[in-house]
């Protein structure tokens, strides 16, 4: 069940970023029907990652990996502007959805000790 959870959580990550880019490229009425299903999609990944995986390190991971890929696509897909403080940002961001991480294995493991 866990590795299913990841790929839920893998594909909203990656369905974030489609709709982000879409609001960026959207010029008619079936763009916005197309992003409204990819939102869709998004969100009913999030929450079948949910299940399984800790919400609150399901969102951060999402919210990360929206805000770094977005940024990400603005620099290289769309020609924005590239700077050493961003880069600093977003490996700001990784880190602190990786120490969520990892803090939440943490008191899982703790949880554990404690009922054994």
């Amino acid at each position: 069940m866990m590795n299913k959870s990841l790929l839920f959580l893998i594909l909203t990550c990656v369905f974030e970023v489609l709709w982000v880019f879409g609001f960026n490229i959207a010029s008619e009425p079936w763009h916005w029907i197309l992003i409204v299903g990819i939102i869709a999609c998004d969100f009913y990944f999030l929450s079948r990652a949910c299940e399984a995986l800790p919400t609150g390190t399901v969102y951060a991971i999402f919210a990360g990996a929206g805000t770094v890929g977005s940024a990400l696509m603005d620099i290289y897909v769309f020609d924005g502007s590239f700077s050493v403080q961003k880069a600093l940002f977003m490996l700001l961001i990784v880190l602190g959805v990786i120490m969520l991480k990892l803090s939440d294995n943490k008191d899982e493991k703790q949880k554990q000790k404690g009922a054994a």
